[in-house]
């Protein structure tokens, strides 16, 4: 099943999209928003499922085209969003261009942060930012929407509670970020709004490709309509999304609509690209002994997407220019 919110208030106004993105229905029999499906999912879900199978077989008279750019994040805002760094090769590359030795405990205990859930970005509305100077990156990931999760579930427990998937675009600020650091209370002000794909689907959606808590599909990132990077999400996982799950519920129950997010995907096979600027900059340095690939400029074009193995787009994009913010 393929969701998705509507530009409308503070919430969004849930529709039930086609399979392949071209038709959409709203549901307000149903629910209002997704948030509101996802309170009474055990309900909601059959009902949803139902119009989804008849959108598909064209029954559905009411149905419109469905368009993009008309959507706001699936979760417009969300009680809790939490994005962990399930890539360890990932920290590990970024910390060894600083010379920086990686403690043996990131392989088992997953790094997470709990960033600002109170107002997403649209999925193709412009990411605004004051100064360039700040170090404006991507970071391309997947995200999970969870039903309630008790505290203390097991990694095991948690993939049954994962109701939904969508991809994010993390935006950073990485010259923001080593002061923060520096403080030693974590990311603030380095992590601003971050923004998701247009559409959240069912995991079932992947068929095949969602195994052992993980998406195997690539991650395609382009930058200014030049591919950037097309990781697969699946390998070099460390951390399946039960597991970051579980983390996340080790000390405090997480209500419906939680969001937790993969962090950077990215691959030892460095041929597939990259999925942020600061590990295409990590390897530069490596290699060359300073970075040379700039961060992103007002004007600059980002589009995250992800594609079946027929080519159709599973999300639909997020696409979305820097732009300067004026108060």
């Amino acid at each position: 099943m393929k969701l998705a919110s509507l530009k409308h208030g503070r919430d969004g106004l849930l529709v039930v999209v086609s399979r392949d993105l071209t038709r959409a229905l709203k549901v307000p029999a149903i629910a209002a928003t997704l948030q509101a499906a996802l309170d009474d999912w055990a309900v909601a879900r059959p009902k949803l499922d139902a119009v989804y199978r008849r959108l598909n077989e064209g029954l559905e008279a009411d149905a419109f085209a469905f368009d993009q750019a008309a959507c706001h994040s699936p979760l417009p805002r969300a009680y809790h969003w939490a994005d962990g760094s399930a890539y360890v090769n990932h920290v590990e590359l970024v910390r060894k261009a600083r010379g920086a030795e990686m403690p043996e405990s990131f392989w088992h205990d997953p790094l997470m942060y709990q960033g600002g859930a109170d107002c997403f970005i649209a999925p193709q509305a412009p990411i605004q930012m004051a100064d360039e100077a700040w170090g404006i990156d991507l970071e391309a990931e997947i995200a999970v929407i969870s039903d309630d999760v008790p505290m203390g579930v097991s990694a095991a427990e948690a993939a049954q509670h994962i109701q939904l998937l969508m991809l994010v675009n993390d935006v950073s600020l990485r010259n923001l970020i080593p002061g923060e650091l520096a403080k030693g209370f974590g990311f603030y002000q380095s992590k601003p709004s971050s923004s998701f794909s247009p559409v959240a689907i069912t995991p079932d959606e992947l068929g095949d490709c969602w195994k052992d808590g993980k998406v195997h599909r690539p991650l395609v990132s382009h930058l200014n309509g030049v591919l950037f990077g097309q990781p697969d999400a699946g390998t070099d996982m460390t951390f399946n999304f039960p597991t970051l799950l579980a983390h996340a519920a080790k000390t405090r129950p997480l209500g419906t609509g939680t969001i937790i997010g993969s962090g950077t995907v990215s691959n030892y096979d460095r041929s597939a690209g990259s999925s942020c600027l600061a590990e295409k900059r990590m390897l530069e340095i490596i290699e060359q002994g300073e970075a040379s690939t700039p961060f992103l400029k007002f004007g600059d074009r980002v589009r995250i997407e992800m594609f079946d193995a027929a080519g159709q787009s599973i999300f639909g994009a997020i696409d979305q220019v820097v732009e300067k913010y004026r108060s």
